[in-house]
């Protein structure tokens, strides 16, 4: 009896601990699940710009560059600021839903072409069982990955790319692949920047740019003489440094009047109005505020580590003057204004004091007229604009390339005349000096002719350059004459 009973308690015994072992497995399995993603953050240092540096200097301008990269392998790790995060959270969640229904589709695929196999029915029925089993799987991971976004790491570690820890800086992108470069250098960020001589001094601007902003986040300069460099080069990296950690970042809110302006944060829309509270890299800003009928304003300023700062805009009404436009002796003439079409003249347009104006009149006979003006200074004051218009010239018609090969044909004429009448008027003077001292008349005869022919060269190249002050007078006239004037305002 008592062995029953030790057998039944190591039995119980057995299956707690079993039961205990398969609990554990499991949370370390979720564990695993649950374990961040996105364990580093990855700069990469592009070339500097040198070209604005002499040779001799450029040696400085590299070990500007050295510095920088050795600050930063100090900095160990990065904060992930919230716009960071999610970018980052929903890149690996698409990846991820991407990868499951990825599976899923050809898992279906596999099944549809079982059909044409032509196996025995209990095998193809026994493959159906399986296929299915594997999609009703797969079908819950999809719907797994879609209800959970996987976890990111808020603290990556801080890493160089290989090419920089090689001593190796690529070339920066050109103006839009910013982003494709980002990429194909695998890195989170990338840095540009240049270093040129100022009266005497250095003069080095840094802009980083980072990729899930898709935009350059952070712009620094400093200007410092070579005595001063090692400072200079520390204040610059240790604020640089500051936006790289991501530690403590910088709050912004912003406020307009009226609540409908238009927000732009580095050139980025920001919102409408009232701009909450929301996380920004340390560092210089530039707020541009605008709304229809209001004069646009953009604050400059500086966000500071661990600090909110709050920005109050209100925006001024525009104040409009009259500009009355008129073409003497043409009706229904179109107007534009800049490229816009504002109506026929005579038309009087509505403009915000002291602003430029460029008006274009058209009319069907095939003229037209254009002109710049400064709008009255004073509000509800205006001018007169009185517009003579010209016949346009013939469509494909280059008269300015003729006039100016007609130019440069003139100056190679003058040019090759002057060349003939200084070798003729050097032969003929040297015969000339010579002829008192001989006696013969076939060199009498000679000399005679030379002078003939000097005579005929500087009224040659007289012709020539005066045809070539023609030409030029004529090159100039036509090149300037579609220049658009300056409106000379007659006040009403």
């Amino acid at each position: 009896m008592r062995n029953r009973v030790n057998k039944k308690i190591v039995l119980c015994s057995l299956l707690i601990a079993l039961c205990s072992f398969v609990a554990f497995a499991s949370g370390n399995k979720d564990e695993e699940d649950k374990k961040p993603i996105n364990n580093e953050w990855y700069l990469c240092v592009t070339q500097f710009d040198f070209s604005m540096l002499q040779p001799a200097q450029r040696i400085a301008g590299q070990v500007i560059t050295k510095s920088l990269v050795d600050t930063f392998k100090t900095v160990s790790y990065r904060l992930r600021v919230s716009p960071e995060y999610a970018y980052y959270e929903d890149y690996a969640w698409r990846q991820a839903v991407n990868a499951a229904a990825k599976a899923l589709a050809q898992k279906q695929d596999e099944r549809s072409l079982l059909l044409f196999r032509g196996e025995p029915n209990w095998r193809y029925r026994n493959n159906l069982k399986k296929l299915d089993a594997d999609i009703k799987k797969l079908e819950e991971e999809l719907a797994k990955k879609m209800a959970e976004k996987p976890a990111v790491n808020n603290e990556p570690v801080f890493k160089l790319v290989q090419a920089n820890l090689n001593g190796t800086f690529p070339e920066p992108p050109k103006p839009g692949r910013e982003r494709r470069f980002a990429q194909e250098q695998k890195a989170d960020a990338f840095l540009v920047g240049s270093v040129r001589e100022f009266h005497g001094r250095f003069f080095i601007t840094l802009k980083l740019y980072v990729l899930y902003a898709n935009a350059f986040v952070y712009e620094d300069d400093i200007i410092f003489s070579m005595d001063d460099a090692a400072g200079a080069v520390n204040e610059i990296t240790g604020r640089l440094t500051a936006v790289l950690s991501g530690n403590k970042p910088a709050l912004i809110a912003i406020k307009t009047d009226p609540p409908e302006a238009q927000v732009l944060i580095n050139g980025n829309f920001a919102g409408r109005g009232s701009v909450e509270e929301r996380e920004h890299p340390p560092g210089k800003i530039t707020v541009a505020v605008s709304a229809e009928g209001y004069t646009p304003e953009l604050v400059e300023t500086e966000l500071s580590s661990g600090k909110v700062t709050e920005i109050d805009v209100s925006l001024s009404s525009l104040l409009y003057s009259r500009v009355n436009i008129g073409t003497p002796g043409f009706n229904g003439v179109s107007i534009y204004n800049g490229a816009l079409y504002v109506g026929e003249a005579p038309y009087n347009l509505l403009m915000p004091i002291d602003t430029l104006g460029y008006i274009t009149a058209e009319a069907k006979e095939r003229k037209a007229a254009k002109i710049v003006f400064t709008a009255p200074a004073v509000q509800d004051e205006s001018y007169n604009i009185s517009l003579k218009l010209k016949n346009l010239p013939e469509s494909g018609q280059k008269r300015v390339n003729k006039a100016r090969s007609q130019y440069y044909w003139a100056w190679g004429i003058t040019w090759i005349a002057a060349m003939i009448a200084w070798g003729a008027n050097g032969v003929y003077t040297s015969q000339r000096d010579v002829l008192p001292n001989s006696s013969s008349q076939e060199f009498w005869n000679n000399t005679n002719t030379w002078s003939y022919i000097n005579n005929g060269s500087l009224i040659l190249l007289g012709a020539a350059a005066a045809y070539n002050v023609f030409q030029l007078s004529r090159y100039l006239y036509i090149s300037t004459e579609g220049a658009t004037p300056i409106a000379r305002r007659g006040k009403k």
